[in-house]
């Protein structure tokens, strides 16, 4: 059963309606959250502000109590309302979603730590143009899978598994250029072995912005493509109702 936005009015409960919409409202503002800790930490690494850095590393705390609120708000949905179909799948995504999310939180706080590790430096840091660019690139896919699961949108959804293949090509480029610069400069190496950390964090929340995106399939169509080559999916089967 495919559901749309509007699959969620036609409980008989307003109530039930309600809290559907409280869980969606409140995951997004948890994704909001990460997204800036993301991009605050970024920018402190790339700005040298450890002000932000620390603002950033704590932070983290503020991620980890929205994950528990929202999932004690799905545990009592499942125990009173008992949900079924569409909406058993929202709640089960949400609840899913919150897990990636409190992760992307704690990589952007790994990001926040290495970087003030590299203000300490005294020696041109190395990468930092890579972090610019993959920053960018998964901050959009983060983006992107975040507004896909408020419209239950799984073109775009389907956009954002496609995307995390170049992140890892990307991730794979810029660690081979790091691995040259260490080994023509033994000086280099711990800056950049910090650059190498916030990369993988960097790649990593690429990762959990694919797993997002892929809730977004399961919940719209309730099918799990986790373990799926998106190229080999029925386009048909995913085609946004």
């Amino acid at each position: 059963m495919d559901i749309t936005s509007d699959s969620h009015s036609q409980h008989i409960s307003r109530q039930f309606n309600q809290e559907l919409e409280e869980l969606k409202t409140h995951l997004m503002a948890m994704g909001g959250l990460v997204e800036k800790q993301v991009q605050d930490a970024v920018f402190a690494l790339l700005e040298g502000d450890t002000r932000l850095a620390e603002q950033v590393r704590d932070n983290d705390r503020q991620v980890n109590d929205l994950q528990l609120q929202i999932d004690d708000e799905c545990t009592r949905v499942l125990a009173r309302r008992q949900p079924a179909a569409s909406d058993l799948r929202l709640v089960l995504a949400v609840i899913r979603a919150t897990s990636d999310l409190e992760r992307i939180g704690d990589e952007a706080s790994k990001i926040a730590r290495n970087a003030l590790l590299l203000s300490e430096s005294t020696s041109t840091i190395r990468g930092l143009v890579e972090v610019r660019h993959i920053s960018e690139h998964v901050r959009k896919m983060l983006r992107d899978a975040l507004t896909a699961f408020a419209r239950f949108d799984t073109d775009l959804a389907m956009q954002v598994v496609r995307e995390d293949e170049l992140v890892d090509d990307e991730y794979s480029s810029a660690m081979r250029s790091l691995m040259t610069f260490m080994m023509e400069d033994s000086r280099s190496i711990t800056s950049v072995l910090s650059i190498m950390w916030v990369l993988r964090a960097l790649e990593r929340v690429g990762d959990h912005a694919d797993n997002l995106a892929e809730y977004v399939v399961y919940l719209v169509k309730g099918l799990d493509i986790r373990h799926s080559d998106p190229d080999n999916l029925d386009p048909q089967v995913l085609k946004k109702s």
